[in-house]
């Protein structure tokens, strides 16, 4: 006689049930099916219960097979050379230490030259190897300022990982249109149907990619739904306008002044600011020169200053905020914003045909300089006017360059990123030969990366000037950071003679010459691993003085290092990353 098994699906009718139930419940309160009351009740119950699963796990009917994944495209880019592969596999197996205290001993953080590493592959063109994608992917998951770089490093594979794996869907969203294909520039139906249909992240990818490639069709796309828009979209889909603006952009900008959104009008007002011809940047001009003039009854001329009186509706018309914040009084606050918005090119002109920096160094009556001063800041960093961006900086050897004062160092910070790279670092070497390294972490973060000669060897020695003034060495851990990804590898060689411990002087802090003799190793062993990588990538050094080639170091006229990493170190691992260097 043949016997009928129960549906492989489901255990014996209500057998299953009562087993757990009597386990729930206990078995002197539950006798299990099937098991006689008593002492050998429990053991009974878990035979049964063993004897179920069995059952039920034989019996299991195949489940219906998934379709399989579709294959990833080709990659065509070259492999990384087999000497850079394990030096990738390297890097992504470093984890940071769990060990207390400030000393780090000597060893290279290999984490924080990972964003370094992946900039220089990227600029060589290379894939990622497949069998490392894991462990790349899941670096970038816990670190967001790695995610750009290692996504382009890890192509079209990584989207296709990501599809199959939750952990990684970040690397979707991080992907222009979510990981999805963006149409072609001539395909203008399914641009039409994407922009009206797709998801809010594949609209601004493809706003953002047609504002790239043809600004005046991205605008044009823009408006065939700004009315209909939510507030917040209006405000991202208008920054979009940053990239490549024009005074095409001034009548679609007017348009959003008028917003019902405070946040969208501002932004509206900060971008025709930005254009200097523009009917805003005309209006701005006219009522910050009413508050601006030079004094000429003194013995010298001076720059009075008469702040508005008054918000009137049409500043607030044209972005004026009313409301100062807190601790702020109103009419500096309107100041403030009418000259941070007005042209800096008509300021030359209203003031007597002064040059910036005449007008910079003329004396400001009753206490307006800080305001002032601080206002044109701000408009040389939206303006990008490098002319006024060197006046109000001044001579980096200046006392009043290293503060404190109505600007921030973080403000001018930004106004450095107005000047060129070379320009830059020579002005933040001379900050640093005067004021010392105190106040120069931020300023360093602005600098491209690897640091020029002259910036490199007055970062070096300040470091050394610090360490036989027997200087807390925990200070300027964050400095000495940033040097260790930042100088040029080929410094290395100059930093031998301070390897050694100096001796202690009688009001130096206790161990602290051992301190720095490690820190100076670590910088010295990290700066010849960032040469070996280097040359590991096939980048070349520049000839040297005799006019031969070196490997090892960053080949500036390819730009492959100091491209990528244009922005500073600040903008990667340091900024981001929340074990970056501590600020001094």
């Amino acid at each position: 006689m043949t016997r009928t098994s129960a549906p492989a699906d489901a255990p014996a009718p209500g057998g299953w049930e009562e087993l757990v139930t009597a386990a729930l419940l206990g078995t002197e309160r539950r006798t299990p099916p099937g098991c006689p009351p008593g002492r050998e009740a429990p053991r009974a119950l878990l035979d049964a219960a063993a004897a179920e699963t069995v059952r039920r796990r034989a019996g299991l009917r195949p489940g219906r097979a998934a379709p399989l994944p579709e294959p990833v495209g080709d990659d065509p880019r070259p492999p990384l050379p087999a000497a850079a592969t394990r030096r990738l596999a390297m890097l992504l197996a470093d984890r940071p230490g769990t060990g207390g205290g400030g000393r780090r001993g000597t060893a290279p953080d290999l984490m924080e030259l990972l964003p370094q590493w992946l900039a220089t592959a990227n600029a060589r063109g290379f894939s990622a190897p497949p069998e490392q994608l894991p462990a790349l992917l899941d670096a970038a998951r816990g670190r967001t300022d790695l995610r750009p770089s290692a996504l382009t490093l890890a192509g079209p594979r990584a989207l296709w990982l990501a599809r199959l794996n939750p952990d990684w869907r970040f690397a979707l969203r991080a992907a222009p249109g979510g990981g999805t294909t963006l149409p072609r520039p001539e395909d203008t139906e399914k641009i039409r149907q994407l922009w009206q249909e797709g998801l809010f992240a594949e609209r601004v990818a493809l706003l953002s990619a047609i504002r790239t490639r043809e600004p005046a069709a991205a605008r044009e796309l823009l408006t065939t739904t700004w009315a209909t828009e939510r507030a917040e979209d209006r405000l991202m889909f208008l920054d979009s306008l940053r990239t490549r603006l024009a005074a095409d952009d001034e009548s679609f900008l007017e348009q959003a002044l008028t917003d019902r959104s405070r946040n969208v009008r501002a932004t509206a007002a900060e971008l025709l600011s930005a254009l200097p011809g523009s009917a805003l940047a005309a209006r701005m001009a006219v009522r910050a020169g009413a508050c601006v003039a030079v004094d000429h009854t003194g013995d010298t001329p001076t720059l009075s200053v008469e702040a508005p009186h008054e918000c009137d509706p049409g500043m607030e018309s044209d972005g004026v905020v009313p409301k100062p914040p807190a601790g702020r009084g109103e009419r500096s606050w309107w100041l403030a914003q009418l000259v941070e918005a007005a042209p800096l090119g008509t300021w030359p002109g209203r003031l007597g045909g002064r040059t910036p920096q005449e007008i910079v160094a003329l004396p400001v009556a009753d206490d307006w300089q800080g305001e002032l001063h601080a206002a044109w800041y701000r408009a040389a960093v939206r303006q990008r006017d490098a002319e006024w961006a060197r006046a109000l900086l001044g001579a980096p050897a200046a006392p009043e360059a290293g503060g404190p004062g109505a600007v921030s160092l973080a403000e001018r910070a930004k106004l450095l990123g107005t000047l060129g790279a070379a320009e830059r670092a020579d002005w933040v070497a001379g900050f640093i030969a005067a004021h010392g390294l105190s106040e120069a972490f931020q300023l360093l973060g602005v600098c491209a990366v690897p640091w020029t000669a002259p910036l490199g060897r007055a970062v070096v020695d300040a470091l050394n000037i610090a360490r036989d003034a027997g200087s807390y060495p925990w200070s300027f851990s964050g400095v000495m950071g940033l040097a260790e990804r930042c100088l040029d590898p080929s410094e290395a060689s100059r930093l031998d003679g301070l390897l050694a411990v100096p001796d202690e002087t009688e009001n130096a802090s206790p161990g602290a010459g051992g301190y720095w003799a490690e820190a100076f190793q670590r910088l010295v062993t990290t700066l010849r691993l960032r040469a070996a990588m280097q040359e590991e990538l096939g980048v070349v050094r520049p000839p040297d003085a005799s006019g031969d080639r070196q490997p090892g170091g960053p080949e500036r006229s390819g730009n492959l290092e100091a491209g990528p990493l244009e922005a500073g170190p600040l903008g990667t691992a340091a900024s981001a990353h929340p074990r970056g260097p501590t600020t001094p």
